[in-house]
């Protein structure tokens, strides 16, 4: 799924299934909350706590954000609300929202672009409200098929002066307006939405980390393995060629069933490893939050500015055979120009169509003459991951010059 081309200022459901229209429920509530402010707050402050205990409760990211949602259209009554995270480009590297059915999410088409109305609070750190949001003059438009809306209100989530991203939230029960209220609740959420995020974000963090160290520790403990294995296959076959030679085919034989024996156990001990570090993070969040969440640990762990773009903002739909691939590459490229290319930056790029996926790792490197994948040693990794390439029917191409960086392209087609 990619960022549209058109300008749209749209309330989009990231999280399929979440959207139901609640309208009967806003009305009923109404009356209540009505009730509730006999000067006490009472049922608000109710509702707020409960909100914020739910939200603490959390520690994956994408839980906390969808909660906040759904806080927000709760704690305000709204018919929608929505929750946009910046990435460094302006645009929305993730975007939430509550009350959109998965059906009207689909005709909606890409996520919103960080700009117009939606843009206000990613760059003042002050709510936005508006009688009808239409009626503004940044106000940019929407798909045909986007919901009607018009009250709007627009609360941003600031952590130590960084703004985070901004909580949206349309059409309020009073039919269209939001009020004061309305907003003071709306800014405590927020005010507690920077906590759970950035404690939410330190959890992922801590978890990729210990994912990292695993994965090396399997890494080191696979090594031993095969290579001892891979030592007695060599000194085996070695047996059996002096027998052969010798004329003792019993014994010959016997040393080339113990061949077969031990590259069998070679192959299971790769296969095991390999289902084991497939990276979770890949079917859990998709392929683009997991590329993103993967140079944000690394870029802590190396004083190299790693970037990441793509078209592609949170799940690109694509076969999970090719995520798996395209995410493997990434991973291996960028291991490779990290520990061999001494670079200052490597920049990765991601771009999905409806019938292809490139992916673009490049690096300002000390280069290299000739093709590495051939010449053994440490760029075993280029063999590697052209097998992948040809595995998923795409190509992978590789070219550098001494002094002049690396730049490895990766081209797979999918349905």
């Amino acid at each position: 799924m990619s960022t549209s081309d058109q300008p749209s200022d749209q309330l989009s459901d990231q999280a399929a299934g979440t959207g139901s229209d609640n309208r009967g429920d806003r009305d009923q509530s109404r009356g209540d909350r009505d009730q509730g402010r006999d000067g006490s707050g009472r049922d608000d402050l109710e509702a707020l706590s409960r909100a914020l205990l739910a939200i603490t409760e959390q520690t994956a990211t994408r839980e906390v954000l969808q909660m906040i949602v759904e806080s927000a259209r709760s704690l305000v009554r709204s018919e929608y609300a929505a929750l946009g995270l910046p990435d460094e480009r302006g645009r929305f590297a993730e975007f939430y929202a509550s009350g959109i059915s998965p059906e009207q999410w689909r005709a909606i088409g890409p996520l919103p672009r960080a700009h117009g109305l939606l843009s206000v609070m990613m760059a003042q750190a002050r709510p936005y409200r508006a009688e009808d949001v239409q009626a503004d003059s940044r106000f940019s438009g929407w798909p045909a098929t986007h919901p009607p809306m018009r009250g709007f209100l627009g609360v941003p989530i600031v952590d130590r002066g960084e703004i985070m991203g901004a909580i949206y939230v349309a059409n309020g029960p009073d039919a269209p307006v939001f009020g004061d209220e309305d907003e003071r609740l709306l800014g405590i959420l927020a005010a507690h939405a920077a906590i759970a995020l950035t404690r939410a974000r330190m959890f992922e963090r801590d978890r990729e980390l210990t994912l990292v160290e695993e994965r090396a520790r399997i890494a080191r403990d696979l090594h031993d393995a095969v290579a001892q294995k891979l030592f007695s296959l060599r000194l085996t076959v070695g047996a059996a060629e002096a027998l052969t030679v010798k004329g003792d085919r019993d014994r010959a034989r016997e040393q080339f069933a113990r061949v077969k024996e031990l590259a069998g156990s070679a192959l299971d001990e790769l296969r095991a490893v390999v289902t084991e570090l497939r990276p979770p993070a890949v079917r859990e969040d998709g392929l683009v939050p997991a590329l993103r969440k993967h140079v944000a640990v690394i870029s802590r762990a190396h004083p190299v500015r790693v970037r990441f773009d793509s078209n592609c903002d949170g799940r690109c739909e694509l076969p999970g055979e090719v995520e798996d691939v395209v995410f493997r590459v990434a991973q291996e490229a960028l291991h490779n120009a990290l520990r061999h290319a001494e670079p200052s930056a490597v920049d990765i790029d991601l771009r999905t169509s409806d019938h292809e996926v490139v992916l673009v790792v490049a690096d300002d490197g000390k280069g290299f003459d000739g093709d590495p994948a051939r010449d053994g040693g440490h760029h075993l990794g280029l063999a590697s991951m052209r097998e992948r390439a040809r595995q998923a029917g795409g190509r992978l191409r590789v070219e550098s010059r001494p002094g002049a960086g690396t730049t490895l392209r990766l081209e797979v087609p999918h349905e």
